[in-house]
């Protein structure tokens, strides 16, 4: 089958031979897949990862024959646990010390013809949810994860850092969870998505104040970069709260003295609930049409990378 690899020398496409599922595992043959920043920042060198990329993907459950999803449209959850560890039976994979991570750690990913993930990662997608739309699954499960681990926030005023793709999924899930946000970002182009949503945004840092005329009690920092982290902390009220979304592969150096000095909370969050992103996707609540900005063959993924890497583009979508 056809794949896109990451070796030492950078991404290329191969024929390798077709997975072949493990006990509990399914075969998925991938229907489409999203290039996400992770991915470019694992081109870069981030988590030192060589194998197939991909993540984020819809696909239809191909195999073993008796498998009872057979046939079915599935997304899937990227964490892979090794089930009896005490985070794992706490249905926490995602922290489990032995998992693998789909196109990420020690596990192939999504940017091929088949992938395989355990059958416990696997969510029937309804038939309302397109291809185009279910392939937002994964990066909108990570944003509801901030509300699983802090359920405050939907009370609280909001401003969320960066425009991206997650920036924008981000934003829009806390207004539809009723939470008063507001987005910083770089591209007027991209922050229109909000305005037919009346969610307000701003291009300037100076522009992005809440209601008091003050710096914020919750900042989201999502904008993929290493000096989000400083723009963020200089957003947040004194004894407010960080919560941080991003992955970057280059090293920073932070200056946390304003982090003590006001005693910020710093939240990290990564990888969140499917079942409530299916369902805000289903719904319509989320809008990601306008959020495409490229479409290509898997055969094409190097010039994939190249528009993704283009600045003011938010999702590029591999088809095999």
């Amino acid at each position: 089958m056809l794949a896109c690899v990451l070796e030492e020398n950078g991404p290329s496409l191969k024929e390798i031979a077709r997975p072949e599922p493990l006990v509990d595992e399914a075969l998925i043959r991938v229907r489409l897949a999203g290039i996400c920043a992770t991915d470019l920042e694992l081109i870069r060198g981030y988590m030192n990862f060589r194998g197939v990329l991909g993540h984020e993907f819809v696909g239809e459950v191909a195999g073993p024959e008796a498998h009872p999803l057979l046939g079915h449209r599935v997304v899937g959850e990227i964490n892979c646990g090794c089930g009896d560890c005490p985070w794992c039976a706490r249905g926490m994979e995602r922290h489990c010390p032995g998992r693998s991570v789909l196109g990420i750690l020690d596990r192939a990913g999504v940017f091929a013809e088949y992938t395989c993930l355990p059958s416990r990662n696997l969510h029937i997608l309804p038939d309302a949810v397109e291809d185009e739309t279910a392939v937002f699954c994964e990066p909108l499960a990570a944003c509801f994860e901030v509300i699983e681990q802090f359920p405050e926030i939907v009370e609280r005023e909001v401003l969320v850092i960066g425009d991206g793709r997650l920036g924008l999924l981000q934003t829009q899930m806390l207004h539809a969870a009723g939470a008063r946000v507001g987005l910083l970002g770089r591209h007027p182009e991209k922050m229109a998505l909000l305005a037919t949503l009346e969610i307000p945004a701003w291009s300037e840092p100076e522009q992005a104040v809440c209601s008091d005329g003050e710096r914020w009690p919750v900042v989201v920092e999502a904008t993929g970069s290493a000096e989000g982290f400083s723009l963020a902390v200089s957003k947040t009220k004194p004894r407010g709260v960080l919560v941080l979304k991003s992955t970057v592969a280059s090293e920073a150096r932070l200056n946390l003295s304003s982090v003590v000095v006001d005693e910020i909370t710093v939240l990290g969050s990564r990888c969140g609930p499917f079942e409530p992103a299916i369902r805000v996707l289903e719904t319509g609540e989320i809008r990601t049409s306008s959020m495409v900005h490229g479409r290509f063959a898997l055969r094409n993924a190097p010039e994939a990378f190249e528009k993704a890497r283009e600045k003011g583009i938010i999702k590029v979508l591999l088809r095999p």
